[in-house]
Formats: structure tokens, C-alpha cells, sequence
């Protein structure tokens, strides 16, 4: 690790790029560069990134130094810095062979969809209760529940989604270098990531189990043939708060910026948004709520879902079960976009409103019953 960490200057002989505040850009690496840099992220070289106060230079960066990660030891910390030192073997034995490209790219939604107009219907959905992003989300678009800090606390005690998927793929930790916060309308996607860890559970039952074998196939360009989108979702401290239509909007245009296609790329060849249960655990969002959301962003993107419930099958059930019902009374974007509209007046009104899947299923039932 240290004879890598001592080949920057060859490796990386000019400044990295910044993915800055609404500017669309990208950068492209090599893996033995991201190698390089995650080195001296381990030895903590990276002298600017370590002052947290609000004059900082990088103050609106994620903190890219290891260090908070070998302090205040923890079970959670002992699984961490096993994967860490997993991809640090695997990319040390086999240096030479380390020879692909990733792609890091930071996206701005300019013109965002009107819903209220959007006449497109919901695409195909797939719903599971078993299964991760990660092991059947491949050759999808997986989606990483980001922090606006791409990586949140993935060098301290958190082992939520994102935490998990930065140690199957500890090359993602890079772009804690050189991004900057995500706006509202931003997301960062990632292309050409290996994976190199296993792993079960979560939270307090993560355990890091080995390394992980990548026989994804890689493009013209030497990528590995995955690709992943960073989306923050809203924090709220209080559930109410997510039934407000501008929140509402806001989660939908940021859905919709993660999900739309490339420009050189036919609707026909996008891939299907590995996707579950975005922003509903410390940040509480509601998962019926979240699954409309990321159902209507998809259905504008034109692409299909796969959606995993994390080992819940009575949310699994209701998903499909409201899917179902949507298509079978063709149930447009821009209608459900005016349900949601009118549902989110109806909470501002009341202590405790109905639940928002059965008022979905009675309000179009009486819209279709008056014609």
C-alpha cells in the first residue's frame, strides 16, 4: 500500500479535477490512479481536507482522509476496514491486471418535467422482497441512497445502503475527493465500477464475508459494464413534512435527473433502475410515497423498475398490488401526479390522514364511477 501510495506523482502527475456545484462535467480514471489516491486517503495525505469549519476551503466536500475511520473502534469499523483492506490486496497482488477505466460524472437537471402535463403511463415494474441492488441489480441502473455528500458516514459508524455499496465498491470513495455537495437537481453517476467485497446483513449485522470474484464484462473503453447513480433523497425530521408538494417535486425532479438516459443513448437500449426503499429509513420517508416518486421519474425517463423491498413482503405486496390497479385504470403520470397534489392537501388538513394507497384506489374509483 505505501510503495502505491508513493507512485502519485507518476500516477497522478496533474490536479484532479473538481465535479463543482452545477457545472455538468466528468472525469475519467484509471483504476490504478482511484488505487493510488485511495492509498494516500488511507495514509491521510491529503493535507486541506481535514478543517470542517464553514471558511474551509473544501468545506462543502465530503472529508476524504481515512482518518475518523481508525478512531473510536467499533464492530461496525473492525467490518469496514476489512473491505478496505480486501480491495487494497486484490489491487496489490494484482496490480498489472488492474487496468480498467471509471467514469465519473456529475449531472444537472436544467428543464425539469412538468408533471402536472406528463401523459406517459407507468412502464414495467418487477417487485422483490428478497435480494439486494447489488447481487440482482446487475446490468441494471443501481441506485445509491446518497448522502448530498456522496458517501455520508462511510468512515465512521454508519452501515446504511450507501455505506454498504462504498465498501462492495471502495473505488466510489474517490469521488469523495473531487465532489461537491449535490444541489437539488444534481446527481453523480458512475461507470465501470468492480466490485470486491461480499457481505450479509446490515447495520449491526453487516459482516464483511470475503472477496468478491467481478466477472462483469467490460466496454470499448475498458469499463466495467455497471452503472450506478448517486440521488440524495430529503431528510425529514418530521414525517408530516414529506407531504408537501414542493418537497414532493423536489424528490421527483431529483429521481428523474438520476434515471433519464444519456443523449447517445435509444430509449429502446436503457437499462431497467435497480432501485428500493430511497430515503425511508433514518431519513423517514414514506415507502409508498418514495415508490410513486421513483415509479413516475422512471416512467418519464422511460425506463422500467426493479424494485427490492428489503425482506418486506407486505410492502412488496401493496407495491404490486397499487401498480396493478394503476394500470388497469390507466392511470397517467399527470393523474397521479394531481392525486398526489390533492392527497398532500388532505394531510395538511387533518391529524391523521387516510392511508395513501387506499385514498389512491378510492379517488379514482370515484372518478371512474361519476363517467
Amino acid at each position: 500500500m505505501s510503495v502505491l501510495a508513493l507512485k502519485l506523482p507518476d500516477l497522478c502527475p496533474k490536479p484532479i479535477p473538481l465535479l463543482r456545484r452545477g457545472q455538468q462535467h466528468a472525469i475519467t480514471m484509471s483504476q490504478l490512479q482511484i488505487a493510488c489516491l485511495l492509498a494516500n486517503a488511507f495514509y491521510c495525505t491529503f493535507p486541506h481536507r481535514n478543517a470542517s469549519h464553514h471558511n474551509s476551503e473544501y468545506f462543502h466536500y465530503p472529508t476524504i482522509n481515512f482518518s475518523s475511520l481508525f478512531g473510536n473502534w467499533s464492530p461496525r469499523k473492525q467490518e469496514k476496514l476489512k473491505a478496505i483492506f480486501n480491495y487494497f490486496k486484490i489491487v496489490s497482488d494484482h496490480e498489472k491486471e488492474i487496468e480498467g477505466l471509471v467514469n465519473f460524472e456529475r449531472c444537472c437537471l436544467r428543464d425539469a418535467p412538468q408533471w402536472e402535463r406528463e401523459s406517459k403511463m407507468l412502464t414495467k415494474l418487477h417487485v422483490s422482497s428478497e435480494g439486494t441492488i447489488e447481487e440482482k441489480g446487475q446490468g441494471m441502473l443501481q441506485v445509491d441512497f446518497a448522502n448530498n455528500l456522496v458517501g455520508g458516514d462511510v468512515f465512521g459508524n454508519a452501515l446504511v445502503q450507501e455505506n454498504i455499496m462504498f465498501l462492495c465498491y471502495p473505488e466510489l470513495i474517490v469521488s469523495r475527493l473531487f465532489t461537491e455537495r449535490l444541489a437539488n437537481n444534481e446527481c453523480l453517476r458512475i461507470t465501470g465500477l468492480q466490485q470486491y467485497n461480499r457481505y450479509t446483513g446490515f447495520s449491526d449485522t453487516f459482516v464483511c464475508q470475503g472477496f468478491y470474484i467481478d466477472q462483469c464484462q467490460r466496454d470499448e473503453w475498458l469499463r466495467r459494464q455497471r452503472k450506478m447513480v448517486a440521488i440524495d433523497a430529503l431528510n425529514f425530521k418530521n414525517q408530516k413534512e414529506q407531504y408537501d408538494m414542493t418537497r414532493v417535486i423536489r424528490e421527483l425532479n431529483k429521481a428523474y435527473c438520476g434515471f433519464r438516459g444519456e443523449e447517445n443513448i435509444p430509449v429502446d437500449y436503457l437499462p431497467a433502475v435497480a432501485t428500493g426503499n430511497w430515503g425511508c429509513g433514518a431519513f423517514k420517508g414514506d415507502p409508498k410515497l418514495k415508490g410513486l416518486i421513483q415509479l413516475m421519474a422512471a416512467a418519464v425517463a422511460q425506463r422500467d423498475v426493479a424494485f427490492f423491498t428489503f425482506h418486506n413482503k407486505h410492502l412488496e405486496m401493496e407495491l404490486l398490488g397499487m401498480y396493478q390497479f394503476l394500470i388497469n385504470h390507466n392511470v397517467t403520470v399527470a393523474r397521479l401526479f394531481e392525486l398526489l397534489r390533492n392527497y398532500c392537501r388532505l394531510v395538511s388538513h387533518s391529524g391523521e390522514p387516510e392511508d395513501l394507497f387506499r385514498y389512491i384506489r378510492r379517488a379514482v374509483a370515484d372518478t371512474t364511477s361519476k363517467h
